[in-house]
């Protein structure tokens, strides 16, 4: 599986943004942090909730797509890599 440093920075940028956005909506909701009055609704605090998971989607799409190409890659049109034959493992070989 590919490490998280292996996104490009544009995507884990925008996965940074959404993970602040969905952290000052839970606290704006539970009341720890007072924001200004535009976003300090309970209405602003749902659409940051989406607008974070939305920011969020790239990345886990960055990541699912990486690994569905290392498990399968005949189905996302890469040629797999085969192990060369052995001499020894001949399925003509007399010596049983």
């Amino acid at each position: 599986m590919r490490s998280l440093g292996a996104l490009p920075k544009s995507v884990l940028i925008l996965e940074a943004i959404g993970m602040v956005l969905l952290g000052a909506a839970w606290l704006s909701l539970n009341g720890y942090v007072a924001l200004p009055a535009p976003v300090a609704s309970q209405g602003a605090a749902v659409v940051m909730i989406f607008a974070g998971i939305i920011l969020m989607l790239p990345a886990a799409f960055a990541l699912f797509w990486g690994m569905a190409q290392t498990v399968a890659p005949q189905l996302m049109g890469r040629n797999a890599k085969t192990p060369p034959k052995q001499d020894k493992e001949k399925h003509d070989d007399a010596d049983h």
